[in-house]
């Protein structure tokens, strides 16, 4: 009876390696199975020649839920060396006419960006933005992150009702943001950021501008290091609370046991088997229930869901510092519609791309030798079409990748230099590339889809894939497909979530507090209440209407 329970949790990546650390807080005997020689996930590092490469996200947002996440686990970003450092501005937009929009958490540098192309009245209107995009984020964090929807009823709930038609969900952000910003150009400025959720902004819901808000108010921030480092912390973490990783291990199949119907552990790719009480998958939830699980209809449903956009991602080492780019760049196609119909209707990568450029040796200059620069470029596009007789397409319409990776590295380097006058082409000493294929290939993700399932209205909150599975017992998810959603900030709240879930079944006290912001109270200076009454207008309104009526009635 005293005999301590037993998790084994599939996958290393951000949701894993976090949900790890909590459950061996709470007591759990955890193993981690990870494929891949490092953990982390697709927030891995490559290195090549002295140059320091993020292979998925460079840039952390929303830095409070990564907070939290150390703070549940009775420490801190600071106190496991994790140094972030704050990107200013956060991004330079590129434009095809030549001109440059700077993005900056600086209210007066923004105030002046806004006046520039919206006039006087432009700054109010990006004000009022910023007050829906306020109410967004915060119910977002409340009413969505921190809670878990296990049920269709889930969305009743008294509490989030009220906030439904506040969050949006059912107008696109680019029809919120057209309410605010009277010229294409800042549409588009304040919109590209719905590409974070593998969506386009014609399709993405309105609630989304939560992710421009976070950049704008709390800032973008980048680990020293590399974004790895974080989630290096948050295993090391987990290492000293007993967790135990086996690396470079595969997983064939969860063992499911057909009288209980629960799982009961996972067998691995050299046939050993490991039993556990609770079975937890981070990886890619379609591969689980098509590759781990045993046949099932929604198996079939969840592979006909709309995924998201995958990449084509460049891993370049220059030989030089080029000046003209900064730590963020975006450079959006002048056909700026069409390129995302080429990218979500066509599973294509655009004539004309938008593209993200990256330079982490700017903000840290430990990313490259001394006098040289790192450069990585994501380009969105299709994911794969893995069944295309199914889809209608023709052949004009087949994905050739090969062919793709050529376009979009001479798009790359020809819209560069035309828009900064940067000739990079010839001061590329070496590269690396991630592909769809390589993408699904590396972590396993369906479709090379690098964001999981879409984030449209049916398929998040009751809609999206719950953190524990409908008919099997004992077995959990957590990750990008699931409740809450997609990206690293996002996945790691869903931790707290699958995590809770798990101790509630069990019956186990959770380790932790709900969270979320405290008030610092020092003295009574620091007491709310609200203004006391001014009866001075009344009483000036009472004499008025008293002069009137002295004056002209009577």
């Amino acid at each position: 009876m005293n005999k301590p329970r037993s998790a084994v949790i599939v996958g290393a990546g951000a949701g894993g390696i976090a949900s790890a650390a909590r459950l061996a807080k709470a007591g759990i005997r955890v193993t981690v199975i990870e494929k891949n020689d490092f953990t982390g996930g697709r927030c891995s590092l490559i290195h090549r020649g002295g140059h320091r490469f993020d292979q998925g996200p460079s840039l952390l947002l929303l830095p409070d839920l990564f907070q939290e996440v150390f703070t549940d686990l009775d420490t801190s970003l600071e106190a496991e060396g994790i140094e972030l450092l704050k990107c200013e501005p956060n991004y330079n937009v590129w434009f095809g006419d030549g001109e440059c929009v700077e993005l900056s958490t600086d209210v007066a540098r923004m105030k002046k960006t806004i006046e520039r192309w919206e006039g006087k009245d432009g700054f109010a209107r990006y004000l009022a933005w910023m007050q829906e995009a306020h109410t967004h984020y915060e119910a977002s964090i409340v009413h969505v992150l921190k809670k878990n929807f296990t049920s269709y009823w889930a969305l009743g709930r008294p509490s989030f009702l009220p906030y439904l038609l506040a969050l949006h969900p059912f107008e696109s952000i680019w029809r919120r943001a057209s309410k605010y910003f009277m010229t294409e150009r800042l549409r588009r400025a304040f919109t590209f950021g719905s590409m974070y959720m593998g969506m386009s902004p014609f399709e993405a819901p309105g609630t989304y501008s939560l992710l421009q808000y976070t950049e704008l108010a709390e800032g973008i921030w980048y680990p020293r290091g590399g974004f790895q480092k974080v989630l290096e912390a948050l295993t090391k973490v987990g290492e000293r609370l007993g967790v135990e990783y086996r690396l470079s291990t595969s997983v064939r199949q969860v063992n499911v046991d057909n009288y209980s119907g629960r799982a009961t552990g996972v067998t691995l790719a050299s046939g050993e088997i490991i039993n556990a009480d609770i079975v937890l998958v981070n990886s890619d939830l379609v591969y689980a229930y098509n590759e781990l699980l045993p046949p099932s209809k929604k198996a079939v449903s969840l592979s006909k869901k709309p995924a998201s956009c995958s990449s084509i991602s460049f891993y370049w080492s220059m030989d030089k510092v080029i000046p003209e780019l900064h730590t963020h760049n975006v450079f959006l196609a002048d056909e700026f519609k069409e390129s995302f119909d080429d990218i979500f209707k066509r599973q294509q990568i655009p004539t004309e791309p938008s593209f993200y450029v990256n330079v982490p040796s700017r903000v840290d200059p430990s990313a490259a030798p001394n006098g040289r620069d790192t450069i990585v470029v994501l380009v969105p596009c299709g994911h794969l079409l893995e069944n295309q007789a199914d889809r209608g397409l023709n052949p004009q319409n087949a994905q050739e990748w090969e062919n793709m990776v050529t376009r979009a590295r001479n798009a790359i380097f020809e819209t560069i230099r035309l828009r900064t006058g940067a000739d990079i082409a010839s001061h590329v000493v070496d590269e690396d590339i991630n592909t769809p294929a390589t993408w699904k290939e590396k972590f396993n993700l369906d479709k090379g889809a690098i964001l999981g399932l879409s984030h449209s209205f049916f398929n998040v909150l009751s809609f999206r894939p719950r953190t524990k599975h409908d008919e099997i017992s004992n077995l959990y998810f957590v990750g990008a497909s699931t409740h809450p959603g997609t990206g690293v900030p996002i996945v790691l709240a869903g931790s707290k979530l699958t995590t809770g879930q798990i101790l509630d079944d069990l019956r186990l006290p959770r380790p932790w507090t709900a969270g979320g912001h405290k008030r610092r109270i020092v003295s009574s200076l620091d007491k709310l209440g609200r203004p006391p009454l001014d009866l001075l207008p009344f009483a000036l309104i009472l004499f008025a209407a008293l002069l009137y009526w002295l004056v002209v009635v009577a």
